[in-house]
């Protein structure tokens, strides 16, 4: 076990704490969070009252409509292949494109509703670990619309991982063995008999599990032969077993020999010394740094190990962890463009973002719902900062603070065009007038530009910035006081704080 803190803590260390085990939050939640204490505060994170279903899902994710769309899709194709009977090779194919694009338009439209359906619930939740895990589990184990095709199964998927959020990482493993996505992404659907696919076989133990040289090329070819058999019904969309093309025979894996199951391989995966540290390194990576010894790493892995590879248990061990409130936990982490879209929003009190501005800015940073670049997810750390994404986090900070008219640069630039769905919405953001700031800044602390500096400090950092960048932000103030302070010139002081090198840390 880490040495553990105590109960008391610092208004900073709460913030800390919201901040990476969730999204932020505005001055008023840091106190009331802070307020509960340090173990209360933990366990409302890791044990929730807010239901899993609590938001529920777009009107076409739900399974009983997402099988009649299927089905439909497919009764389409049937009726088509019909009536191309007798037609004109030209004809025909014009026929075929026009259904396709019909279904392709549809399902565009669809993952928009759904990466704003996730996005609105990540900022709106009172369950913020629960989401964050959920985006952890959608990073590890990556799958893309881009492939996948499939909104509602993408949906499904989600679900999923928000049910684990904080439970078995064994069992969520199995779990992705038959996730529909899953399948789709790395074709476990076409894996048989004869003829093995071992994209899953491979990435369950690289990826997933184990790591590199934790296990052997054959382990993986014979794995790969336990994983066949598997098939999606598209009337049922239930997942089956089909004996007569499931590999049967012996397989040696991971020094075992015996006719493995594919849930037989898994159970032999987590068996192996390996696993435990590599997940408590991956999770300890994610939500405090880069740097962990050998030694706690294996402590780590003991908790994980000793609660049957239960999540929750490891995630209180770290957030009650000396370390990580330690200086070299606390704003180390450069925020990904979720965390710096979400956490901004929180900060500014916007429960309700502009129109288009979710999907217009996560493809501008290069962080899309549901659409991590490959199977090993998103890059994170320093690959979310170059001179083009930190200019529009500038740029997309000012649209917030300054609203459409003053700040609108982020929204008007050239709509990214991302293969698989549509491009950012040309009206994104039209009309917003920016946050409500005697909220932000109510007037009277207004009168004293240092007051005003110090307490939107604490609302965008949560602790100190250099007295040089403290002291330019004041006389900053004191220059656009004039005889009042408007909002306006409120929301220019607020704009220069978020546009500096701090505020992009975590």
């Amino acid at each position: 076990m880490l040495p553990k803190s105590d109960d008391s803590w610092t208004l900073f260390e709460a913030a800390h704490l919201l901040n990476r085990a969730g999204f932020g939050g505005s001055p008023d939640e840091i106190r009331a969070f802070h307020a509960l204490g340090r173990f209360k505060a933990v366990d409302s994170l890791v044990s929730p009252a807010e239901p899993a279903d609590a938001s529920p899902l777009p009107v076409w994710a739900n399974e009983q409509r997402a099988l009649a769309d299927m089905r439909e899709q497919i009764r389409q194709r049937r009726e088509i292949r019909q009536k191309m009977v007798g037609l004109a090779p030209e004809e025909a194919d014009q026929m075929r494109r026009q259904l396709f694009q019909s279904m392709q338009k549809e399902n565009r439209q669809q993952a928009l509703e759904g990466q704003a359906w996730w996005f609105r619930r990540m900022l709106q939740t009172n369950a913020p670990l629960r989401e964050k895990m959920t985006l952890f589990w959608h990073d590890h184990f990556a799958t893309s619309i881009q492939k996948v095709r499939e909104p509602s199964v993408m949906l499904k998927q989600n679900e999923l991982f928000r049910s684990h959020a904080f439970g078995s990482f064994k069992e969520l493993t199995k779990a992705m063995l038959i996730d529909p996505a899953m399948m789709m992404y790395l074709d476990t659907q076409n894996s048989r008999k004869g003829n093995p696919n071992e994209n899953f076989a491979r990435e369950v133990m690289e990826l997933f599990t184990l790591g590199e040289g934790n296990y052997s090329e054959r382990d993986v070819s014979e794995a790969a032969r336990a994983f066949t058999g598997y098939q999606i019904d598209r009337f049922s969309g239930v997942v089956t077993h089909r004996a007569r093309q499931w590999d049967e025979g012996d397989k040696t894996i991971l020094g075992k020999t015996a006719a493995f199951s594919g849930n037989d391989v898994i159970d032999l995966i987590f068996e192996q010394a390996a696993a435990a540290p590599f997940m408590a390194r991956k999770i300890w990576s994610f939500f405090v740094h880069d740097s962990l010894p050998d030694s706690a790493a294996e402590a780590l892995a003991a908790v994980l190990r000793k609660a049957d590879y239960q999540m929750a248990p490891l995630l209180r061990e770290i957030f009650l962890s000396r370390e990580f409130y330690s200086e070299a936990s606390v704003r180390s982490q450069i925020k990904s463009p979720l965390q710096f879209l979400i956490q901004l929003l929180k900060q500014l009190e916007i429960s309700e973002p502009p129109a288009g501005f979710a999907i217009t800015a996560q493809q501008q940073l290069g962080q899309v719902l549901f659409m991590p670049p490959n199977v090993a997810g998103w890059d994170w750390g320093q690959a979310w900062i170059n001179t083009n994404t930190l200019l529009t986090r500038y740029n997309l900070a000012g649209f917030l603070t300054k609203g459409a008219e003053d700040g609108g640069k982020a929204m008007e630039m050239e709509r990214v065009k991302t293969p698989g769905m549509a491009p950012a919405p040309r009206r994104a953001g039209r009309g917003w007038n920016g946050p409500e700031y005697e909220i932000i800044a109510p007037r009277p602390l207004r009168e004293n530009p240092a007051e005003l500096v110090d307490a939107l400090i604490f609302r965008f950092f949560q602790g100190n910035v250099p007295e040089i960048a403290r002291a330019s932000f004041i006389e900053y103030a004191i220059a656009k006081k004039g005889v009042i302070f408007t909002d306006k010139e409120t929301a220019e002081l607020c704009h220069l704080m978020l546009s500096t090198p701090y505020y992009q840390l975590c």
